[in-house]
């Protein structure tokens, strides 16, 4: 039996009651257990008399095991016939008396009960990228560049070039100017295959050493000429049709992108506005989880969690750290929360054919199948996975009820 003695936002103080047959049973139950793991001079394993044993144990401890068993096995019903989903839950008090129900008094930190704001009503201010001239020559650019040829030059190097150089130790390498280091860039640049130079080695701004350097060779990006013969080469007919597919494909690119943002600002606001008290609990679980990613993050990078910790502390920078830490935690749950109550308010379900099809979609991206990859996850994954997709389509959904008042 199980009752609510207070509840105050997400706060609830719950009383259960465990009737007086479950203690005897559940006290029998951890005299057993004992029985078999301890052992007791002149007896068999699991042969001593239940006084030897709580001799040997402690009566004390025993009952704070009875105490733990009966809270495990009675609480989650509790829960449950409450109504209550507790992110956590901590002991004020338990009474236990053999031949009388156990009772216990519980503080619960409920999940916290979701409160849409009338986000229908609500004004997006993110525009559709426009597919411009320049936008467009760009990304033609860009596919010639793919399909350019680099060849060597006679001139001086540009800064797009590439550079083959041999140093005076008979090492030979080449140097892409687009991603070569300021200093190496500048003493490269304006030089001509055949001539010598000093390349500095740095530190900061420290000149450890210079090293002798030839220019063997300079190479540039040749670009194919932009006929139909360049359209048949990347598999289309002619230049018109290529065109306009390289343009098509910018819209519905653009179109994408702006529908993406438009989702992520309808979110926002409605995870700003969402009436709502955050648990402790659920907050510091959410923070743990930054930090742990951070870690790992970090570690990808040869730097200890604890010494970077120690780096921000000894710059006076931990507190805003901290303070960061929280506010991103915040807006991680409130943002959560958003998408959970928009798709219970929408009643939002993911067909059979919508969860194969994005299975398969990850399937592609991670070049597996999408049976072998429910294989190799877990369950517990696979069930994240479907529901943040179903999240995905309950604000698509909330988008275009948006997006159709204010057309």
């Amino acid at each position: 039996m199980a009752e609510i003695l207070e509840r105050e936002g997400y706060r609830v103080k719950v009383k259960v009651e465990v009737p007086a047959s479950e203690v005897e049973k559940t006290y029998q139950h951890v005299l057993s257990d004992y029985a078999s793991q301890v052992k007791v001079a002149g007896f068999r394993p699991g042969k001593a008399p239940a006084k030897v044993i709580e001799a040997k144990v402690g009566r004390e401890a025993l009952l704070e095991d009875v105490k733990e068993h009966l809270r495990d096995q009675s609480f989650p019903e509790a829960a449950k016939e409450l109504k209550l989903l507790p992110v956590a839950a901590r002991v004020l008090e338990q009474n236990l008396t053999f031949g009388q129900p156990f009772t216990y008094t519980v503080e619960v930190e409920n999940y916290p009960e979701v409160k849409l704001p009338q986000w229908e009503d609500f004004t997006l201010e993110v525009q559709t990228p426009e597919v411009t001239d320049e936008v467009f020559n760009q990304a033609i650019e860009d596919l010639r560049a793919r399909y350019g040829e680099m060849v060597p030059v006679e001139r001086e190097i540009g800064d797009k070039d590439q550079v083959f150089i041999e140093t005076d130790d008979g090492g030979r390498f080449p140097v892409n100017m687009e991603q070569a280091q300021s200093h190496v860039r500048e003493v490269l640049l304006g030089k001509k295959a055949g001539d010598e130079t000093k390349v500095p080695v740095r530190d900061g701004d420290t000149i450890l050493r210079e090293i002798p350097t030839k220019i063997l060779e300079v190479k540039s990006l040749q670009l194919p000429v932009l006929d139909d013969e360049f359209a048949k080469t990347v598999g289309e007919d002619d230049l018109v049709t290529l065109n306009t597919k390289v343009r098509q494909s910018l819209v519905t690119q653009f179109e994408q992108q702006g529908r993406n943002a438009k989702a992520n600002q309808l979110l926002d606001k409605i995870a700003e506005a969402l009436e709502i008290e955050i648990p402790p609990s659920m907050q510091a679980t959410e923070e743990r989880s930054l930090l742990e990613s951070l870690a790992e993050d970090l570690k990808q990078q040869n730097t200890d969690i604890n010494a970077y910790i120690s780096s921000l502390e000894k710059d006076q920078k931990l507190e805003e750290f901290k303070a960061n830490l929280s506010e991103s935690a915040t807006k991680r749950i409130r943002r959560s929360l958003a998408m959970e109550g928009l798709a219970e308010q929408m009643g939002t379900e993911l067909s059979a054919e919508e969860w194969n099809a994005y299975l398969g979609e990850l399937a592609r991206q991670y070049r597996t199948t999408p049976a072998r990859m429910q294989n190799e996850l877990e369950p517990a994954t696979l069930d994240r996975l479907r529901t943040q997709r179903t999240y995905d389509k309950a604000l698509g959904q909330a988008l275009d009820k948006v997006e159709g008042k204010t057309r």
